[in-house]
């Protein structure tokens, strides 16, 4: 059996419930310690009608609802990067819940490219303050007993990291279920070769360690799917499976990312997550607005 780099009960098995949000095809998961009824939140989501400007929380309720009626202790709501695809709702369920937010420590990175972009001002911090905890690489935090890891897996974006709950890791956007691939690294601050890196350090893990998926976009027509594993990713992952080098992993991507077009929500989700879920302060008639960048992207 493989050793992680870091010490870790690979037999402690983390409760996993996951919720799908099928308009954004987004994974959130509630991970619970098995001996405490304490547990974290990753990924949440708040639901946008972009053409009407509405919000909605109806995800979020339904996570809140099951936390509440389990009777568990919301110690984290962790974002595995800075979305460009959904918007987080971290700060609502704090506000319910409590619990710390976290991210990855190179959202500063994120946040001046993405400031810059927005035309953000002198009110708009790049220093990761609107999060509660930012999370260097193989930092150790606790959910109730259970010791947690988080790993540095940048190349989607700057910030994104995976996090290590027992058996169970959460890659965000690293990586897809075998079918699906991996993610494209031609946002800004994304980079094929920094990802394939990232991937090869998640498949040199152990064979059992249990992987969640952030997106599912069933392929082939596939019911919908989230869970694997390290050694199903190293033998079967279509983009990267052992055996394929960086130099072909690199030119695959490349090439791939040039074909796709941007995601529906990339404008509102990078300046919502960039804050940590919250919105841009209201203009003077006590509207919120968010600005629509014309030629950038």
């Amino acid at each position: 059996m493989k050793k992680l780099p870091f010490q870790t009960d690979l037999t402690a098995k983390p409760e996993v419930l996951a919720f799908f949000d099928e308009p954004t095809n987004t994974f959130s998961y509630i991970a619970k310690d098995p001996a405490s009824n304490a547990c974290m939140v990753i990924d949440s989501v708040m639901e946008i009608d972009y053409a009407a400007g509405r919000l909605s929380l109806n995800g979020a309720d339904k996570i809140i609802a099951y936390i509440r009626s389990h009777k568990l202790e919301l110690q984290w709501i962790i974002e595995t990067h800075v979305h460009a695809d959904h918007l987080s709702a971290a700060p609502y369920i704090q506000d319910k819940l409590g619990g710390k937010i976290g991210i990855g420590a190179e959202i500063t990175t994120v946040q001046k490219t993405f400031g810059e972009i927005f035309n953000e001002g002198s009110d708009f911090c790049r220093d990761g303050s609107q999060f509660d905890h930012l999370f260097q690489d193989g930092d150790e935090y606790l959910v109730g007993e259970m010791r947690c890891h988080a790993l540095h897996t940048p190349g989607h974006t700057p910030a994104c990291m995976t996090h290590i709950m027992g058996d169970a890791a959460f890659v965000g956007d690293t990586l897809f279920m075998p079918d699906g691939g991996s993610a494209r690294a031609d946002f800004p601050g994304g980079d094929a070769k920094t990802l394939y890196k990232s991937i090869q350090r998640i498949l040199s893990l152990p064979d059992e360690l249990r992987l969640f998926m952030c997106h599912d976009y069933m392929p082939n027509g596939r019911n919908v799917e989230y869970q694997t594993t390290v050694k199903q990713e190293r033998e079967d992952n279509i983009h990267v499976h052992q055996g394929v080098s960086e130099s072909d992993f690199v030119t695959m991507r490349e090439q791939r990312d040039a074909t796709l077009g941007m995601p529906r929500l990339i404008l509102p989700s990078l300046q919502v997550n960039m804050r940590a879920g919250h919105l841009p302060k209201p203009d003077s008639n006590d509207v919120v607005y968010l600005k629509l960048p014309l030629n950038l992207l």
